[in-house]
């Protein structure tokens, strides 16, 4: 087997983080661009960012990835550090994993969307990797001429039969030759008085094509069809129908029939506009022999909205009309959407959609050819063409293996200027076009399919990368705005009793959020209702217009003197900002209506059914993803107004002593830490402090945190001394029984005395050590190290009396200061001495100052523990 040629090679390392995954969706989608591979790179990006979950989030490893390309398309390895951990894979007996389910979903994208993909496990690495194939590009042109070799020419039998047959308005036989005798096998007494559809195989679906009886009252038809023999057999013909006239005035038909081998007989040439210079060079040349290329020109447009331009343009020229549209089906053919169109007032009717059948009152059926001398005499019979001026068209049906995928229609502005010999000429143009715009319009669907899908993916990870409220409404404003719509509008609801509030407001122009957010203050809400989809609100566009024309009637002196509130340029852009299209989409999380999301368009302009499907998709995210922030929001307050209730309101002043606390709780406040602090007067002259840290966090540390602090207070009003408190405080821990924490204590009792000095009794419960910094610059501890609290139940606790002279500190931390970790260092009680050494004639607030700022520089990473700091200095005594 030949081995593929590696023509280009990139590759790069992720970190095991969640913003990995995005980065390394960048990189695929930087790198394949770069190497010409644009068809292949949605598929890239959505299989990338598949396998990189895996491995960073689910593996929790590393991931390589690695691009290579080769003569055959593009290979994508994604390798993780985690060979142990195998990846499900579909073996007999196995079941396939669903995909909801996040394990394996990666497997499932690769094996539909990768040419090949396999998994090697190796000793160090598990790699999973993937093919794409890049789609066949021709090379080279297409040659033919007018002569050609003789073996090249056009088969036919010896003889070559043309059956003519006429037949009479009534549809019967009148003449038969002796061609159709020979070819048929029927004397002409067998067939003459007849109708032709005794004989006829009409290959022919009712609704979806031109029936027999139809073909024959045409001016002119061309095709193909079978004519059952006497032997009952059927013989492929192909036929060119002509009506006529007899000197009396009588219509009938002649039909021309020959071997359908053999049609090239009667085929007629093809009917084209003018060439242009390019086009008349390279037919003389050779290069252009494909019907399609000969109609829409070469070199033919590669994308789909220049393709159906062209066809407008060259339809409206082959037909010297003055206009001309083309629409395609909705994937259930019920409706039909403009997509192009040339010489009607502007491009505003663009993607909106009208049915294909529409009654008696329209023309009939978008699945036939259709011919209108005169609108004028029809109202609205193409509703398109509605005060545009025109009032002769001319439509065709474009079908694909008998399905109806569009209509292309030429318009005119005089009456009578379309007879069924131009519809057949448009047909003839529709036919050869029609696989080719399909074909375009598949291609369309299926990268606007998988942009949607890697659009999705971009959306679900930005969404779910944030739980703050406001930041989720930006974020699904922004991805919309203007990638979905032009502008948007977000309304949240409380709850079911409250009225839909407008949260956010985005428009592509900065200009008109101003205008566009007054205007939607002045409309009531939309209705909050859950019925999934999208639905038209068209409140915003009818205030709009009637503020405009309230403010221009302004302008000219007519109706209310009062001066408008905005001048007429600002009122009449807000009005063009809304005046298209504008849907509504419910935000629906845990059955619930949160809010709803909705989406405008400019001046009479819509939305593609696509889009409003991908923006339900992204509603749907969009809806959970705001719950979750409002959740988090609610559980966040609920912790910070628990964390406030757990901490005094304030210190109060102690005479004679400088007091500072600093505290710092870890997280993002959706915890309740467990360190606490607290400073209280016990009785004149007397001031009990502690500061402690409660094993965990969470609602049953916060119980523990309430208990200690509040029973701190009471048992040292009661008289008790340190000993005692923390005694009692133990018994009433343990009985909280399975509820119950650890707690480590410092509690001291402070006496200002008149020297100047303050006297301290403190009890050191399994806390870290209280360190005293004297006037000299020696630090030492003031406690001695005694149980903790919550574990045994008989605790025999004593106190330790220490003086703090003028200029001594006394400093207290918890634990969440000593174990500041930088890798395997941490900076423990040493370091908190040398520190505090630092500190001498510095004021209580310059040290705990000073400790906060070493412990953040410790370490470069944020603090994962809380942390309580509480100085306490005795002021030296002032000279003299």
């Amino acid at each position: 087997m030949r081995r593929p040629v590696i023509t280009a090679r990139a590759a790069a390392t992720f970190e095991p983080v969640g913003r990995s995954v995005a980065t390394a969706r960048a990189f695929v989608r930087d790198t394949l661009q770069g190497w010409g591979c644009a068809d292949i790179v949605d598929d890239a990006v959505v299989l990338t960012s598949e396998l990189v979950t895996n491995a960073v989030v689910h593996a929790g490893t590393a991931a390589d990835v690695l691009c290579l390309r080769n003569d055959d398309g593009v290979r994508i390895s994604v390798a993780d550090r985690y060979p142990e951990r195998e990846i499900p894979l579909q073996n007999a007996g196995q079941v396939v994993v669903h995909p909801d389910r996040e394990g394996g979903r990666g497997l499932l994208l690769c094996g539909a969307l990768a040419s090949r993909w396999g998994v090697e496990y190796t000793a160090a690495q598990k790699h999973v990797w993937f093919q794409l194939d890049l789609p066949e590009r021709p090379a080279g042109t297409r040659s033919a001429g007018p002569a050609l070799p003789v073996d090249a020419l056009p088969v036919t039998d010896a003889r070559v039969r043309v059956a003519v047959i006429q037949i009479d308005r009534g549809g019967c036989i009148s003449f038969w030759n002796e061609d159709a005798q020979d070819l048929f096998a029927y004397d002409p007494e067998q067939v003459i008085g007849k109708p032709l559809t005794d004989f006829a195989a009409w290959p022919h679906t009712p609704g979806t094509g031109t029936g027999i009886a139809e073909a024959l009252q045409l001016s002119r038809w061309e095709g193909s069809y079978g004519i059952r023999g006497s032997d009952g057999r059927v013989v492929p013909v192909y036929a060119s129908h002509l009506r006529v006239r007899d000197a009396d005035g009588e219509a009938s038909t002649v039909c021309l029939l020959v071997r359908d081998h053999e049609r090239a007989i009667l085929q007629s040439p093809q009917r084209t506009p003018a060439p242009d210079a390019a086009t008349q060079a390279a037919r003389s040349e050779g290069r252009i022999s494909d019907p399609f290329e000969v109609f829409i020109g070469s070199p033919a447009p590669d994308d789909l909205d220049g393709l159906l331009q062209r066809t407008v343009e060259r339809a409206r020229d082959m037909l010297d009309g003055d206009a001309a549209y083309l629409l395609l089906a909705t994937d259930d053919e019920t409706e039909l959407e403009v997509r192009a169109s040339t010489g009607l007032p502007s491009a505003r009717q663009r993607f909106a959609r009208v049915p294909v059948e529409a009654g008696s009152g329209r023309y009939g059926s978008a699945r036939m050819p259709a011919v209108h001398e005169d609108l004028t005499a029809v109202p609205g019979a193409v509703p398109l063409l509605s005060g545009t001026g025109m009032r002769s068209v001319v439509t065709v049906p474009l079908k694909v293996e008998g399905r109806l995928t569009g209509s292309l229609g030429v318009a005119a502005e005089g009456a009578g200027r379309y007879t069924n010999e131009e519809a057949l000429r448009l047909q003839f143009a529709a036919d050869r076009i029609a696989l080719a715009v399909e074909r375009a319009r598949l291609t369309e669907l299926e990268k606007l399919r998988r942009g949607s899908l890697s659009f999705l993916v971009e959306a679900s990870d930005l969404l779910a990368g944030t739980l703050d409220r406001d930041q989720t409404l930006a974020l699904m404003a922004q991805m919309t705005v203007p990638t979905l719509a032009t502008w948007c509008a977000v309304y949240t609801v409380a709850d079911q009793s409250s009225e839909p509030e407008l949260s956010y407001v985005l428009h592509e122009d900065e200009d008109r959020i101003d205008g566009l957010k007054t205007l939607l203050m002045k409309v009531d809400a939309p209705e909050p209702v859950p019925t999934p989809g999208a639905r038209v609100w068209t409140a915003p566009s009818d205030a709009a217009h009637d503020a405009a024309l309230r403010t221009s009637m302004r302008s000219l002196g007519l109706g209310n003197s009062a001066r408008p509130s905005t001048g007429p340029g600002a009122t009449l852009a807000t009005a063009s900002a809304v005046g298209g299209e504008t849907v509504v989409l419910p935000l629906v999380a845990r059955n619930r209506v949160i809010g709803m999301l909705t989406l405008g368009k400019p001046t009479e302009e819509h939305f593609r059914q696509e889009i409003l499907e991908l923006a339900e998709d992204l509603s749907r995210r969009a809806a959970l993803a705001l719950d979750n922030a409002r959740l988090y929001s609610e559980r966040t307050a609920i912790s910070q107004s628990l964390q406030r209730s757990l901490l005094p309101p304030e210190l109060p002043v102690v005479p004679g002593v400088e007091v500072e606390v600093i505290y710092r709780a870890a997280g993002e406040g959706n915890e309740v830490g467990g360190d606490f602090y607290d400073l209280f007067p016990i009785r004149d002259g007397a001031y009990g402090f502690a500061i402690g840290d409660v094993c965990g966090t969470g609602p049953e540390a916060a119980a523990v945190t309430g208990l200690a602090r509040h029973a701190l207070r009471l048992l040292a009003r009661e008289g008790f001394g340190g000993p005692a408190v923390l005694e009692r405080l133990n018994a009433a821990i343990l009985d909280e029984g399975a509820r119950s924490r650890f707690l480590t204590l410092l509690y001291g009792e402070l006496w200002p005395q008149d020297d100047g000095s303050a006297l301290l009794k403190v009890v050191c419960a399994g806390h870290p050590l209280p360190l005293r910094l004297r006037q000299d610059g020696t630090v030492e501890p003031a406690a001695e190290p005694q149980p903790l609290l919550g574990v045994m139940d008989d605790l025999e606790l004593y106190e330790q009396t220490v003086t703090l002279d003028p200029g001594d500190v006394l400093l207290c931390v918890t634990d969440g200061v000593t174990e500041r970790r930088e890798g395997t260092r941490m900076l423990g009680d040493d370091g908190l001495t040398d520190v505090l050494t630092t500190c001498t004639g510095l004021t209580a607030g310059a040290v705990a100052a000073r400790v906060l700022r070493a412990v953040e520089r410790f370490a470069a990473e944020p603090a994962s523990d809380d942390m309580a700091i509480l100085a306490m200095r005795v002021p030296e005594v002032p000279a003299g």
